[in-house]
């Protein structure tokens, strides 16, 4: 059988057709333009693939009284990547149990014996001091940073102590740019924990975050040359059912001016145990559509988002929750299902990533320190970030199109995906993920690498090939292929990616395990062909090995047009200020120290992006409402 992508108008008018007659069996023919499709996402920050560390379990990360290098080493590896530091979410539900006390000198977050009673968790159990921000700071130098602030509590200093929490994380963490704050994690969830009672909903929850933006804008954002537009909102676990969804808040004025919001932050997880109501398998994980169809109510979100000036992100997602699922999360075939997550939701618009990590969890992309009988050691998941990071490159021109999968044989149409990544509006990478299951522990195996309990073997690793067609002006060239592989799904250890291992050097150093290189030289009719095996992924690269610096790439982050971040036309024509749109696109001014809309030099030197200063949230609620009833109709 042969299995084929077809275009289906994705690609412009210059791509090239796919052939009518099969060639082989189990073959992809992908004929991509060397142009960007229409469609396309945004060029992508270098900092998409980030994390989130559980604030409880940041001295496990960032080490105490020694820096853990372990962890450093790893995000300095990303960081060289891609010329960015992963962002970096300090956020969880124990933001919401922390308060600070300055006389709190110990390398540990300590029990408040003194703890309000409200909640099943109390809102100030947690005390933490100067040491926590200390820990912090080591980050490498210029991550930028989301930071988690406390507004489950709710006793009668709660602004005081809401403004110290911020004041010492801008003050005692130089090494980072901290680009905004998070006002309490999860607030949907407030009843369900005790943190609120009575009434609570989207709309109260506006109410108290404008108020403690306000007072945190006021006591220190101004005092600090910021503007106020530094908030994210709203954090949600899930909008299903709820009046936290970007169209309700917008309804209640969360962005009234001076704006406070700077972005939309929400949370997702493939799976979270004793919630989503059906089991889970490595198999199912890896049978990509489910992907698709369980990010359907999210992407919904990201469209709302799209609608207003303002970048959406999942500051925290999970392949399992809440600390991961071994034989699913702890595997190989997890690899393969953060890199094709990756790809597919910068394909959709998405501004970044946040991988949450606990000290404790399965599904953390390493462990940090030693536990369950193992010292501090790299998962699989952590390549797959790698894979994505050296895709996109040192660049902040990558910009990321999926190709539809409209015919495949039995078998493999929910496994397989392709995306193609443009540079400097050029056709450089394509990605194939081949996630159809073979274990490692098959007879057929001739691998040590350590299985997972309770896989089932398959008897035989099935492959299929790629048949690459391009313009015949590309012939000649050289395509450089980097594989994400492993001896099977299962497999616990003994990834690599690009030949590269994060295991083998014991400190999270990268170690060059093979040293082969696989190229394919491009026909004269401008056709490559190559191999994927199942449960492996494939980056190609035109004409530059995986991983080389891009060109152009020194002066292509200057190159970005600045434009509304929640603007998805390609047109980059400055928007008509008179026009009625551009009055229902754009949001509130943002006011810097002085209380008076910011200039773009205020922006410059505050390191925030500069933004339109029109329009009003009511009016974009309105858009997105009409925009609902007018589907509705049809």
């Amino acid at each position: 059988m042969e299995l084929i992508f077809l275009s289906l108008g994705l690609f412009s008018s210059l791509s090239y057709a796919a052939s009518a007659s099969p060639a082989a069996d189990n073959v992809i023919r992908l004929k991509p333009s060397l142009n960007p499709p229409p469609g396309i996402s945004k060029p992508i920050d270098p900092s998409f693939a980030g994390f989130g560390i559980e604030p409880s379990n940041l001295f496990s990360f960032m080490g105490a009284a020694d820096p853990n290098t372990f962890t450093l080493n790893l995000l300095n590896n990303l960081a060289n990547y891609t010329g960015k530091p992963p962002h970096i979410r300090i956020g969880g539900n124990t933001q919401d149990y922390m308060v600070y006390r300055e006389d709190q000198n110990q390398w540990t977050w300590i029990n408040n014996d003194n703890a309000f009673e409200h909640g099943a968790n109390k809102q100030d159990s947690m005390l933490i001091g100067p040491r926590f921000f200390e820990a912090a700071n080591r980050l490498p130098n210029g991550t930028t940073v989301t930071w988690g602030l406390n507004l489950a509590y709710d006793q009668d200093d709660h602004i005081k102590q809401i403004t110290t929490m911020a004041k010492q994380a801008l003050t005692n963490c130089p090494n980072l740019k901290i680009t905004s704050f998070e006002i309490g994690n999860e607030p949907d969830l407030y009843l369900q924990n005790g943190f609120r009672t009575g009434p609570w909903g989207g709309q109260i929850y506006t109410q108290q975050w404008l108020s403690r933006a306000s007072a945190i804008h006021s006591q220190v954002l101004q005092p600090h040359g910021l503007p106020s537009n530094f908030f994210e909102a709203a954090a949600t676990a899930s909008t299903i059912g709820t009046d936290f969804q970007i169209s309700d808040l917008l309804g209640f004025d969360i962005c009234t001016a001076p704006s406070y919001l700077s972005g939309w932050n929400q949370h997702d997880y493939y799976y979270y145990i004793g919630v989503s109501g059906y089991p889970v398998s490595l198999s199912h994980l890896l049978q990509l559509s489910t992907t698709e169809d369980q990010f359907a109510a999210w992407t919904e979100q990201v469209q709302q988002a799209q609608r207003t000036p303002y970048p959406y992100a999942l500051r925290e997602m999970g392949v399992v929750g809440p600390i991961g699922l071994e034989g699913v999360t702890n595997v190989f075939g997890a690899a393969l299902w953060t890199l094709n997550f990756l790809l597919y939701t910068a394909s959709l618009g998405i501004a970044g990533i946040g991988f949450h990590m606990t000290d404790n969890s399965n599904a953390s992309a390493w462990q940090p320190v030693a536990m369950y009988g193992r010292p501090a050691h790299v998962r699989p998941l952590y390549y797959g970030i790698v894979a994505f990071d050296q895709a996109i490159g040192p660049s902040c021109a990558a910009r990321v199109a999926q190709y539809p999968v409209p015919q495949v044989p039995d078998g493999y149409g929910d496994f397989v995906r392709a995306y193609a990544v443009y540079q400097q509006q050029a056709l450089a990478t394509l990605v194939v993920v081949n996630g159809k299951v073979f274990n490692s522990s098959s007879s057929n195996s001739n691998s040590n690498s350590n299985s997972a309990p309770g896989s089932q073997p398959q008897k035989q690793r099935g492959r299929i090939t790629v048949q690459l067609q391009l313009p015949p002006s590309t012939a000649g060239q050289t395509l450089y292929l980097a594989y994400l592989t492993n001896a099977g799904a299962d497999a616990t250890a003994n990834t690599t990616w690009n030949g590269i291992s994060f295991e083998q050097s014991g400190d999270g150093t990268p170690a060059q395990v093979s040293s082969s290189e696989n190229t394919v030289r491009i026909a004269n009719d401008g056709t490559a062909t190559f191999s994927l095996q199942d449960t492996e992924a494939v980056v190609a690269n035109l004409g530059r090995e995986v991983g080389a610096s891009t060109p152009g790439a020194e002066t292509s982050c200057l190159n970005v047009p600045q434009k509304s971040p929640g603007d998805n036309d390609t047109d980059t024509t400055p928007t008509d200020p008179s026009s009625s749109s551009s009055l229902l696109l754009q949001p509130p001014a943002a006011t810097g120290d002085a209380g008076t809309p910011n200039s773009p030099d205020d922006d410059a030197e505050s390191g925030v992006e500069a933004r339109f200063v029109l329009g009003t949230c009511t009016s974009t609620a309105i858009t997105i409402a009409m925009g609902v009833m007018i589907v509705g109709l049809y």
